[in-house]
């Protein structure tokens, strides 16, 4: 990289730093007699160097700008005593790879289990996620996906507020926890994406605007802070930045792939634009030799920026189909659900069938302007569905579970969608033994940001009619109290109850059932999806695939018997229980899945 320590042959460490607004930099090194400070050689275009000979693995180091503040690398590998002390120089070629076999796998398979990686376990470390992946391979997992883990101000984070995103946060463990996890991951056929994010940095801790302001842009505005400058240029450092950030993760981590956060919040009008520059780096690098996984968060449904292709994502969260499922399963139409409130049905159909439920269409929420791109052409892969993830439990005043909204059998009848259905599913740690576990928003700020999070927090929610009075919004929960962060924790003594028990038995199952019988309907096959709503509640999917037997899904979403048509001869591969396939009533809350009775 062109950042930060980089440990050399001769067993000297080069220093850089891109201070393009510093008069002069000092390198603060920790020495066994005290301090060190050298004087950094500023070069062409804002850069500043120096080498060490002192100062290997394991070194303490900082910056000192114009004789003033002592700032941590941006680009650190490791701080240890949090975002406001010294870097620590970590060589990367230290750790001893046994994974050299692994390849990945190809993204169809990819079953995806989201988890915060402090509150997944009662170590909330890496280590302890490690512990767990024997649960999370049984349960029929291919893929887990860490939410961001740039150190962060504090102890406990979500990691969207993180602002050194090259180095693993230390409440977690080092940078070899973290490999031998990811190691032991690829040992038990899973692979690990990492959440990264590239929209903005966090507001405490972020020292960039006092020596490189061109990070940042006033032009526009992110709802966490200014914008990233993306802009080419003298701006170029801060492009390299975020490419060579993600290519680290995916070499020097051996990850599987990324998860861009929010990206409808990065403005970049350059061509290539910096998602394009980002998905060319890694499809020329590590993805050249080994299945590497490019995933988006995008309001916009941008459906240009999916598929194949050297500049292209091979998926994108699917709030859609969240939003239309969470509406017929609990009937709010509250805030954003507002979109979904009309037909959430034909939504989710279009959704199964097409990708995105906002293809262009005008969308309320936001005074009629329209949203998304045309989808149909896309195939399933591209489109990550989900019953719950963290935005949809966290946004939420008190973190509530889907499992605390909605009846059982409804949930399950959804869970049987999601679960079977050709588009690669998310899970959110904990869902699959039916947790009611909550999972607010936590952070550990100080002083008067902690105050202001705090107040702004339950400010947010004085729009929703449930919290108009000042006395309902003082009992949600504080983000920055730890108790919020501890009342997050998984309980896994819950999976010696019955109820749990059976939940996961079902996940199980359909997992399994995923595995063997519709994965390998779903390669690089063309598919045309098609829906069609029945009544108030019914639902017929299918999906014709070029050549082969159409694969196809009958549900009654609703709390009454469905009289819906009989379809014609078809091979069974799942139904609810006590559901007769071939019967012209489905139950309340039931599905059936088949395939053209062709397929023998």
């Amino acid at each position: 990289m062109p950042f930060g320590a980089e440990l050399r042959a001769d067993g000297a460490t080069r220093f850089r730093l891109w201070a393009p607004a510093a008069r002069r930099v000092d390198l603060e090194l920790a020495a066994t007699a005290g301090r060190a400070d050298l004087p950094m050689t500023p070069l062409p275009d804002g850069w500043y160097e120096t080498v060490a000979h002192d100062a290997g693995a394991g070194s303490r180091y900082a910056f000192r700008i114009d004789d003033g503040i002592v700032v941590p690398d941006p680009a650190s590998r490791s701080n240890p005593d949090d975002v406001d002390a010294p870097s620590m120089v970590v060589d990367p070629e230290a750790f001893e790879w046994q994974d050299d076999a692994w390849r990945g796998r190809r993204w169809e398979e990819a079953v995806l289990y989201e988890l915060h990686v402090g509150s997944f376990t009662p170590e909330g470390s890496f280590v302890g996620v490690q512990s767990r992946l024997g649960h999370l391979a049984d349960l029929g997992v291919t893929a887990i996906e860490l939410m961001p883990l740039g150190e962060f101000p504090g102890r406990r984070n979500w990691g969207y507020d993180g602002v050194l995103p090259f180095a693993p946060d230390a409440a977690y463990g080092t940078p070899d926890d973290l490999k031998r996890l990811v190691q032991s991951a690829h040992a038990r056929g899973i692979m690990v994406l990492v959440d990264v994010v590239y929209n903005h940095f966090g507001p405490q801790g972020n020292y960039l605007a006092a020596y490189a302001p061109g990070f940042f842009t006033r032009d526009r505005a992110t709802p966490w802070g200014d914008a990233i400058d993306f802009r080419g240029g003298d701006r170029r450092p801060v492009r390299e930045f975020f490419v060579h950030n993600a290519l680290y993760w995916l070499e020097e981590f051996h990850v599987d792939g990324l998860r861009l956060d929010a990206v409808h919040a990065i403005f970049d009008a350059s061509s290539p634009d910096i998602l394009e520059e980002i998905a060319a780096a890694v499809r020329e690098g590590p993805g050249r030799t080994r299945h590497v996984h490019l995933v988006l968060e995008n309001h916009r449904n941008a459906a240009h920026r999916l598929g194949h292709g050297a500049t292209r994502y091979d998926a994108q969260w699917n709030d859609d189909e969240h939003h239309a499922l969470h509406v017929l399963l609990t009937g709010e139409t509250d805030g954003y659900y507002a979109d979904y409130a009309a037909a959430p049905l034909a939504q989710l159909g279009r959704c199964l069938a097409e990708g995105f439920a906002y293809q262009g269409e005008p969308s309320p929420c936001e005074d009629g302007a329209a949203r998304g791109e045309p989808s149909a052409h896309l195939p399933p892969r591209c489109f990550v569905p989900f019953l719950q993830n963290h935005d949809q439990i966290g946004n939420r005043a008190f973190g509530e579970r889907i499992a605390s909204l909605a009846e059982p059998g409804a949930l399950r009848a959804a869970t049987e969608i999601l679960l079977l259905a050709p588009q690669p599913p998310l899970l959110f740690m904990g869902e699959e033994w039916g947790t009611r576990t909550p999972f607010p928003y936590f952070c550990d700020f100080s002083g008067a940001l902690a105050q202001a999070v705090s107040e702004g927090r339950r400010r947010e929610f004085a729009r929703f009619e449930r919290f108009r009075d000042p006395a309902a919004r003082a009992t949600i929960p504080d983000p920055c109290a730890e108790s919020t962060f501890l009342a997050a924790k998984l309980d896994w003594s819950e999976l010696a109850h019955v109820e749990h028990a059976a939940w996961l038995q079902l996940y199980r199952r359909l997992l399994h059932l995923r595995r063997e019988r519709v994965v390998p309907l779903f390669g690089e096959t063309a598919v045309a999806g098609s829906y069609m709503p029945i009544g108030d509640a019914g639902l017929d999917v299918r999906w014709q695939r070029n050549g082969a037997p159409a694969y196809s899904l009958r549900a009654n979403l609703g709390s009454r018997p469905l009289g819906a048509r009989v379809p014609p001869a078809k091979a069974t591969i799942y139904a609810s229980p006590g559901v007769q396939p071939d019967a012209a009533t489905l139950p309340p809350w039931s599905v059936v899945w088949s395939l053209d009775r062709a397929a023998g």
